[in-house]
């Protein structure tokens, strides 16, 4: 079976709606599809205690605020049904369960979707399926005859079941860093294996949202506003050496622009880590049982192993046609804009100081301005070639 429509969105999380949304005000037809069977799906998988590091007032998708009875920083509740209230006001109705197996334009400059549940087709695609897409899973030598659970982030919801037990986070990015915390709250000993060097910034700072900060700071070269910040930095979340950390080289504000990632945003795990209720070890070498070896020799019982390890977008597959968009980590090289590829788009790919969903607003309202005028264009060709025919 195959579906025609003028422009076919990838995915039903926040960049998708925000692109629907968008494309909905300009009056172009649009198809939304997406493996899961619920809108939001990866922030219904999020860890009860996740809530948004970036403020509300920064964090809506376009032209719809989140209500004002929401607290500063949403709930991953808050943003499940932030994003159920916002797919029903734009009249987003997401064709579910399926599953992207290839997307790749034909000779006639035509866009073809394959899936699970048929083909799409289109003038144009936007793949606005997240960075979550499919979870990045190392192993180590010795790590099949580890007794306990070894469960990706992905997979975690609360540290109830963990309560007395000895827990490795593996990963000390913004997700595991707020599992090692999560952890120690729900009565876990937690630990923290951390590999390579780190940034880390507070969520707010002297009393207002970091994420302001970033937005004033923005237009400066990344060096310049790293150099700008790096005392009060210094101030606000102390020595990083000092408690086992090792601190990146570079600056947060060059850390998202060179290497794409955002720097830890803490939410209460540093104090933990000084005060010694969660522990820092080096990253992991190798298992023998339940006993860990880190790079700096250490061993170390545990009884359970989190893997905050992060994930990768699977693009790579999806566009095996058309991988010259990408970058080696299979990014896209460009969101908000037409590809180098006519008709391809991303949105939600974009790494910014100032935030993702904040991000992806300004992307949505791009690709959706875009459309609109590539359009009206076609709209007046066909106005002027049939105006040619009849004289």
């Amino acid at each position: 079976m195959t579906t025609e429509t003028d422009t076919i969105i990838i995915g039903a999380g926040p960049a998708g709606l925000a692109v629907g949304a968008a494309l909905r005000r300009a009056n172009v037809p649009f198809t939304v599809i997406e493996r899961a069977q619920r809108i939001g799906e990866s922030w219904r998988r999020h860890y009860d205690r996740l809530h948004l590091h970036t403020p509300k007032r920064h964090s809506a998708l376009p032209y719809r605020p989140f209500p004002s009875t929401y607290p500063q920083y949403p709930s991953r509740q808050q943003m499940v049904e932030y994003l159920e209230d916002y797919a029903r006001a734009f009249n987003i109705q997401p064709e579910f369960g399926r599953e992207v197996q290839q997307c790749m334009r034909a000779a006639n400059g035509t866009w073809q979707v394959a899936t699970n549940g048929g083909t799409y087709r289109g003038r144009r695609v936007v793949i606005a399926a997240g960075f979550s897409r499919i979870p990045n899973v190392p192993n180590w030598p010795g790590q099949e005859t580890f007794p306990g659970a070894v469960i990706h982030s992905g997979e975690y919801t609360n540290g109830d079941a963990f309560r007395g037990k000895r827990v490795l986070v593996v990963g000390f990015g913004n997700s595991g860093a707020e599992i090692a915390l999560d952890l120690h709250e729900r009565g876990a000993h937690s630990t923290v294996s951390v590999r390579g060097k780190v940034n880390v910034i507070p969520r707010d700072l002297l009393g207002l949202p970091i994420i302001l900060f970033s937005i004033a700071l923005r237009p400066l070269p990344p060096s310049l506003a790293d150099a700008m910040n790096a005392l009060t930095l210094r101030l606000a979340v102390g020595s990083l050496p000092a408690i086992g950390l090792a601190k990146r080289d570079d600056g947060p504000f060059s850390e998202i622009a060179k290497a794409r990632q955002i720097p830890v945003i803490d939410v209460g795990t540093i104090a933990r880590i000084r005060s010694g209720d969660i522990t820092v070890r080096k990253g992991v070498e190798s298992f023998a049982g339940s006993e860990v070896r880190f790079a700096d020799g250490t061993r170390e019982q545990f009884d359970a192993v989190v893997l905050a390890t992060g994930f990768t977008t699977g693009l790579a597959t999806m566009l095996a046609e058309h991988t010259s968009v990408l970058d080696q980590h299979g990014r896209p090289l460009q969101c908000g804009r037409e590809t180098t590829v006519p008709g391809l788009y991303f949105c939600g790919y974009g790494v910014a100081s100032t935030g993702l969903l904040r991000q992806i607003g300004i992307e949505a309202r791009a690709i959706g301005a875009s459309i609109a005028r590539d359009e009206e264009m076609s709209s007046s060709d066909l106005v002027e070639h049939s105006s040619a025919m009849v004289s």
